[in-house]
């Protein structure tokens, strides 16, 4: 049995040796330098092509840019999808306290911005992406941005007075939510990605509160179709992580798709030259046309 350290290195290094893909066009959503996104066109030129929104993964920290989500992106438009790739302010530069790594996630600054995204890009891709049809929409997202998938999906159920709730479901075709992490609780018993949960979340006080908001185990039932994609020898984000919430969306009375996938770790799922990432392709697919 290989070793899973080494493996998931080497699957890490894969994702993540692509050259980086130039969008087509880029637009801002907001004023700071991180809120932009950008578009891909599909590459047989087609109208009317399904948009795929990518949000991308990092555990919400500063290094992790969507850069490294762009051949994906290339990917999913050389088979037929308008993408638009999100960027959204992470946690900080310096370094966490008591740690060495930097900070995951900015409260609420990287919910602010995955909310105005969300809410501009219809109008966004009308003008910078003619070839999109914003009315078949698909939100798909990788590790952390897996978890701010499923969040955007579920703006319509976070409680009253929350500033990110909609008053209706947002107008998608499902989302697919990618090695998520899906359920905070779970998540955090795991001590995911170092602690980016307790990190993102706040100090214990602040923990309940933000979580109350932000948790998609606990921001059910949506009512929007949703799959998750989970490797089975993921040892960034367990897949336990993707099965706990799909035990909860079934409490909840909602039925959600869970595809594992045999001998494939984190990073597959985003790696053109993997077969994962046209699992991948194939499930957002289905939903988007």
């Amino acid at each position: 049995m290989p070793d899973p350290v080494a493996r998931d290195a080497a699957e890490e290094a894969s994702a993540l040796s692509h050259p980086a893909v130039v969008p087509d066009a880029s637009a801002a959503y907001g004023e700071h330098p991180d809120q932009v996104v950008d578009f891909y066109a599909p590459r047989d030129g087609r109208a009317g092509a399904p948009l795929v929104v990518l949000l991308h993964g990092g555990a919400w920290r500063a290094p992790y840019d969507r850069q490294h989500v762009t051949p994906f992106a290339d990917f999913l438009a050389r088979r037929g999808l308008a993408v638009a790739n999100v960027e959204y302010r992470r946690g900080r530069e310096i370094p966490q306290q008591r740690g060495t790594g930097p900070v995951a996630g900015r409260w609420p600054e990287t919910f602010d911005d995955v909310a105005a995204a969300l809410d501009a890009l219809p109008d966004l891709a009308r003008r910078a992406l003619p070839q999109a049809d914003p009315r078949r929409t698909v939100v798909t997202g990788h590790s952390a941005g897996g978890q701010l998938a499923l969040w955007a999906a579920a703006r319509h159920v976070l409680p009253a007075g929350s500033p990110w709730r909609l008053p209706a479901p947002p107008d998608l075709r499902g989302v697919v939510a990618l090695a998520p992490i899906a359920d905070f609780a779970h998540a955090v018993g795991l001590d995911v990605c170092g602690g980016a949960v307790g990190q993102l979340l706040g100090a214990e006080g602040e923990y309940e509160q933000r979580a109350a908001h932000t948790d998609p185990a606990v921001l059910l039932p949506t009512g929007i179709a949703t799959v998750v994609v989970h490797g089975r020898t993921d040892i960034v984000v367990p897949p336990t992580v993707s099965e706990a919430f799909v035990d909860a969306a079934a409490k909840a009375g909602e039925t959600v798709g869970l595809t594992l996938l045999e001998e494939v770790g984190h990073f597959p799922l985003i790696d053109p030259a993997a077969d994962a990432c046209a699992v991948v392709a194939e499930e957002i697919a289905q939903l988007a046309w």
